[in-house]
């Protein structure tokens, strides 16, 4: 039966899969990779042999339907992964389960991996209300989601990369106060693991003036 399954990958420490993730990745008629060469790494560690195939951001639009209709048509079973964490949350994913749906695949999502979680919870920010912003727009429209976001009384969440890191400390400070409380996590899992909490102004001293390495998940709290 034609199936896609959606499998969550490490977001740094290799031991954070499943065995039914390593099980379904041995099964699968091919993988559909964010990075071939990433996910390779993965497969080796785990010493999985299976066809895999590029589907990223840059290419997705094109292939989605076309990857649909040959899982469809050869009665195939699919996995979908990303570099790391969760296909679909700020990676490639969206058009090609929606493609599936559309010709009737089954689509299979597994639990696992994910950068914003583990951010969640260690940020000791309330958690029980919360926001996925993902990434702010870098130009267009950012100063209109900052002055939005400013008045959210949810705890929020974002993505960012370690170059724009401070920019978006500073303007979050701007636009919510520099004693609006927040945290910063970075290298999750990995050896080089920090959590840093504080205050938007405290938090932006504490990066500012240093290399900062490695994905990025920025929890800020809501209004009050």
């Amino acid at each position: 039966m034609s199936k896609l399954y959606i499998i969550p990958t490490p977001i740094g420490n290799l031991e954070d899969i499943t065995y039914r993730a390593t099980r379904l990745l041995n099964e699968v008629d091919m993988i559909l990779a964010e990075d071939t060469r990433n996910t390779r790494r993965l497969l080796d560690h785990y010493q999985i042999e299976a066809q895999v195939e590029s589907h990223h951001k840059f290419n997705e639009h094109k292939k989605a339907g076309t990857i649909a209709h040959r899982i469809k048509e050869k009665n195939h079973t699919a996995a979908l992964v990303s570099d790391a964490g969760m296909p679909g949350i700020s990676d490639p994913g969206y058009l090609l389960i929606n493609s599936c749906l559309e010709q009737e695949i089954e689509i299979e999502t597994l639990p696992g991996a994910t950068a914003f979680l583990p951010a969640l919870i260690n940020s000791g920010l309330p958690c029980d209300k919360f926001v996925f912003e993902g990434f702010l727009p870098h130009k267009k429209g950012r100063r209109k989601r900052l002055e939005f976001l400013a008045g959210e009384d949810r705890t929020m969440v974002l993505y960012e990369s370690p170059y724009r890191l401070i920019k978006t400390l500073q303007q979050l400070a701007e636009y919510m106060g520099n004693d609006r409380r927040a945290a910063v996590s970075r290298e999750l899992t990995k050896i080089h693991e920090e959590n840093a909490r504080g205050t938007l102004d405290e938090l932006t001293r504490h990066f500012e003036n240093r290399k900062i390495k490695g994905e990025i998940v920025l929890i800020v709290q809501g209004r009050r």
